[in-house]
């Protein structure tokens, strides 16, 4: 399941980025993640399966997240973008799943669909770097 992404790029503050995220094959989970320069990765957004959503609080209202099933891609719209916006975003997915609620739990260099359960997101993409200037 190649994840391959597209779209960063440096904006100033109060502006809009949307990323893409073109994926081939099945998967249960899908989200955006970020990271910044010393910082740990940090979930932003996920779809499941079913079109359901989660967003991050420091993003909610700002960042829609999104799939065209049609085109096998997965978006992130990104608007009123702040400078702490800043940094690498992925594209993961989880290449099988269970019956329980997808997350965007990140902790100790791992990034996971379900916690308790230790299943961590199995396919990421490369990375597009985002850039906002206040």
């Amino acid at each position: 399941v190649p994840l391959v992404e597209s779209g960063g790029g440096s904006v100033q503050a109060g502006g809009s980025l949307r990323l893409s995220c073109r994926v081939t094959g099945y998967t249960f989970c899908m989200g955006w993640f970020r990271q910044a320069p010393g910082k740990e990765r940090e979930g932003v957004a996920l779809v499941d399966n079913d079109g359901r959503t989660n967003t991050s609080n420091s993003v909610k209202g700002r960042f829609t997240i999104s799939k065209d099933n049609a085109k096998n891609t997965l978006y992130l719209q990104m608007n009123n973008l702040k400078s702490e916006d800043t940094g690498m975003y992925y594209c993961a997915a989880l290449v099988g799943g269970g019956n329980w609620v997808c997350e965007l739990y990140c902790g100790g260099g791992d990034c996971y669909a379900n916690f308790p359960l230790g299943v961590r997101y199995n396919r990421w993409g490369q990375g597009t770097q985002v850039t906002v200037s206040s």
